[in-house]
Parts: C-alpha cells; structure tokens; sequence
C-alpha cells in the first residue's frame, strides 16, 4: 500500500485520552476540535499528565455540537469538572480556548506526526507518544530525514519542523496509567531523547485514514506562521467553567 496514514487521532481536552478519526479536517491551527479545553489550577499552572497522570483516565472525545466531553459529558457539566477535581485539585477549572487563540494549546506545534517504524523501533504502543497522524509503510529512517520537508496528505500540505523531545508523559501506561520509568530512558539513550515530529500545516483540508503520504519540497519562504502563539494568535476571550 506503500506510505499511508493508519491512524489519525484528536484530544478534545488536553493531556486527557483522545479519540481516533477516520477522517480528520486539518486546519491552520492544527486538527479540528484538538485541545479546545485545558484544566488550569488554582496557581494558574495549566494541568497536564506530565505531574497530574490521572488525567490520562479521562476520555476526551467531540460531541456533535464541536464541543468537548469528558467521559461522554459535557465539559461544561458539574460532573466533568468532579472528575477533574479529583485527579488534580480541588481548585481546578476548565478553561476553553475560543477563535485562533493558540496560548497553550500546544506545548511546540498544532500537529505531531509519528512514523509506524519508528514506534516498533522504540518498543512501546504508539499511543504514548500521542499523535495526530501515525504513518505506516515509512522507512524505518524516515523520521530522521523528513525534518524540513513537507507531507502531502490528501488535500492537507504539512510542514515538518523537527523531531520531538520526548517528557516523563510517555512513561504512563495509556490503559492502565502505570508508570514505567525506562520508557523515557529508552527514548533518550536510543534516540537522542526525541520520538515523532513536530509538524505545522501549510496548507489546510481533509486528511484520511488510507491517504498516501508524499515527501514534498516546501516553498523556500514556507514555515509556521511567526510569533506562533502570540502575534499570530492573540488571546482572545476564553470561557471558563467551573471556579
């Protein structure tokens, strides 16, 4: 079948489990309805796996009116931000993202891409590693060469910036939330600490389950919009439930 996309995944509610697509609308500002919520503590510190695993226990999934649920209810419900509470603080809230506004949607960039190959060469389910678009029939070396070039997939123009530096996140059993320390040991003595790519969009449409991938050449000036998440995206109004 040669190179292809095998899964294309979302997470409505950052650091929370997402939900896989077999169709995907992959617009400026990464897949629709990625990480529209993210829980803020009470510090203001934005809550993620990386010190509050419980999260990843939680499924994030899109309802049919593009808002985001937890465990099938809404976001904005009282029972969703029970949930959080009790795997963070009690402090907790939710916060929605409204327009463009990137802030802290993304830790780097709106998409990130991993190669089949590449998770078999690491040894661990793929879904650690939380992509957006898991590509199979890659060479095994393909991520390593694929920085700077683009990804035409479908009718979606992709741009790989760089390969991804990988945290203490992918050390959680995405199923049974146990940690196991020498994932991230593996990662950074095997492979420089860095798994997947980071990836912009540079020309947006819909992506599939089954599409080929094709490395293209990019234009010379072609790159992730500048001042990514501040001049490129200004804060807009943000809906916040709970408090």
């Amino acid at each position: 079948m040669g190179v292809h996309v095998s899964e294309l995944w979302r997470y409505p509610v950052k650091s929370m489990r997402g939900e896989r697509l077999d169709a995907a609308e992959v617009r400026i500002d990464g897949v629709f309805g990625d990480r529209l919520v993210h829980v803020r503590e009470s510090s203001g510190r934005v809550a993620t796996s990386r010190f509050r695993p419980g999260l990843l226990g939680l499924a994030g999934t899109l309802g049919s009116d593009g808002e985001p649920l937890v465990d099938g209810v809404p976001w904005s419900a009282p029972e969703s931000l029970e949930r959080v509470r009790t795997v963070t603080e009690p402090g907790a809230e939710f916060v929605r993202f409204d327009g463009e506004d990137v802030g802290q949607r993304f830790d780097v960039l709106p998409l990130t891409v991993l190669t089949e190959s590449m998770a078999r060469a690491v040894g661990y389910d793929h879904r650690r590693f939380r992509p957006n678009v898991l590509v199979a029939g890659a060479p095994d070396d393909a991520e390593l060469e694929w920085a700077g070039y683009g990804l035409r997939i479908g009718e979606a123009l992709i741009g790989v910036r760089n390969r991804r530096s990988r945290c203490v996140m992918t050390t959680f059993d995405p199923d049974t939330l146990e940690q196991d320390p020498t994932v991230l040991l593996r990662v950074a003595r095997g492979f420089n600490g860095r798994v997947a790519l980071d990836c912009w969009v540079a020309e947006p449409g819909v992506a599939r389950v089954g599409d080929p991938v094709e490395v293209v050449e990019l234009a010379a000036d072609a790159a992730p919009l500048p001042g990514y998440g501040s001049e490129a995206y200004p804060w807009q109004r943000r809906r916040v439930a709970g408090g």
